[in-house]
């Protein structure tokens, strides 16, 4: 796989509503969601994400499901990878809905946690 390759995901036309919506009835995805807002690239690590009570292969799990509705691109770096919201992808096709969905997240809900910074 190339440098900097992005893993499969729909087209902008082809983001589907339901999917999207379902992809988002999960709390976990709800949380990654909700931190992925910030509009900054993620590590894929569970420990980064405030995930670390998962399984690797359970945060995967739910990462390729906001991939494939069309919510997330995954950018491939050599061995890591790094997640960011489509928001302008997803505002294009459903103009208001990102801020809807966020404004209607609950406060309590925290989002992905970058990597510990050295000090």
């Amino acid at each position: 796989m190339p440098e900097d390759e992005r893993l499969p995901q729909p087209t902008t036309a082809d983001i589907d509503l339901v999917t999207v919506l379902q992809a988002l009835g999960d709390p976990v995805r709800m949380r990654l969601f909700a931190g992925y807002a910030d509009g900054r690239e993620h590590s894929c690590d569970p420990r980064h994400l405030g995930l670390e009570h998962l399984h690797k292969s359970t945060v995967s799990h739910h990462m390729r499901v906001m991939r494939e509705a069309g919510l997330t691109t995954t950018r491939v770096a050599g061995r890591n990878r790094y997640v960011s919201l489509r928001r302008d992808d997803l505002d294009t096709r459903f103009p208001g809905l990102l801020d809807a969905l966020l404004a209607s997240a609950p406060p309590s809900t925290p989002g992905p946690r970058d990597a510990p910074q050295d000090s």
